[in-house]
């Protein structure tokens, strides 16, 4: 280890001046060094624009957030569904879920139910008012699949869900 110079003594210049770049100009892109290779900060600049995306397209129009659109979209496809199945799902907690059901359900567009089967347990149903909004959300993402379908070739589609699913490890 070199001896250092101890605080009342001026430290020699020994250190070698670091190499600071030049100033780019403001229309030459920007390297991005190191962060070229940081997987999360690329999935955080495509979520940029797909959020502003779903915005436009769905949560201001419906007055849904990402996550309502989802659980409704899960419940159109396979019915009712336990509290449990729609947490694991959607990767929340049980209190954000039941604040999220809370509020889909003062909206009107879902009920629990008493499972038929085992009275003990409840079920997610989405009300005709929650089915025909989501089908009507989903009519309106189709705009919004388009712009992205234009970045992307269909098999370059398929490899970034599949790629996607492996990073949410699912």
């Amino acid at each position: 280890m070199p001896d250092r110079a101890p605080l009342n003594q001026a430290a020699q210049d020994t250190a070698a001046v670091p190499v600071v770049p030049p100033l780019r100009a403001a229309s030459q892109a920007l390297s991005l060094g190191l962060l070229g290779d940081v997987l999360g900060y690329h999935i955080a600049q495509a979520a940029v624009t797909t959020v502003d995306m779903f915005e436009r397209h769905i949560g201001q129009p419906f007055d849904l957030r990402k996550v309502e659109y989802s659980l409704l979209l899960l419940l159109l496809a396979n019915g009712p569904l336990t509290p449990k199945r729609l947490g694991q799902a959607l990767a929340l907690s049980g209190p954000k879920l039941t604040l999220l059901l809370d509020r889909l359900e003062e909206r009107g567009l879902l009920r629990r139910e008493r499972n038929s089967t085992d009275g003990r347990s409840q079920n997610i149903v989405l009300t005709d008012a929650g089915g025909q909004l989501t089908r009507t959300a989903g009519q309106a993402a189709a705009p919004m699949e388009r712009e992205l379908d234009d970045r992307l070739s269909r098999v370059e589609r398929l490899m970034l869900i599949e790629l996607l699913r492996k990073v949410a490890g699912r």
